[in-house]
């Protein structure tokens, strides 16, 4: 690297509109931004989606959205319809043959 060509890097304190700040390092001497982290909807959890046209209710309502604990009692009651038609078949196929 030649010598005295390049900006001084130092720790400089970035604040924030919402009133953050933080300490990191940059060449220029202050920094002030107009969002941050700590207030960025996408990383503060409060980020709306847009609906346009119901298309994310309509997702929701075709594939629908399930907690784990929601799967689980669908797949048992899933399982239960399926040994119950089994068991149907089975009785009816016995039935036919006797």
């Amino acid at each position: 690297m030649k010598e005295g060509i390049h900006p001084k890097y130092e720790m400089v304190e970035v604040r924030c509109a919402c009133g953050n700040t933080f300490k990191t390092r940059s060449t220029t001497p202050e920094l002030h931004l107009e969002i941050c982290a700590a207030c960025h909807p996408f990383f503060t959890g409060r980020q709306k989606l847009i609906d346009t046209e119901g298309r994310v209710e309509r997702f929701n309502k075709k594939f629908g959205v399930q907690t784990s604990e929601q799967r689980k009692t669908a797949e048992k009651a899933a399982k239960a319809t399926k040994a119950a038609a089994t068991k149907k078949t089975a009785k009816a196929t016995k039935t036919a043959t006797a």
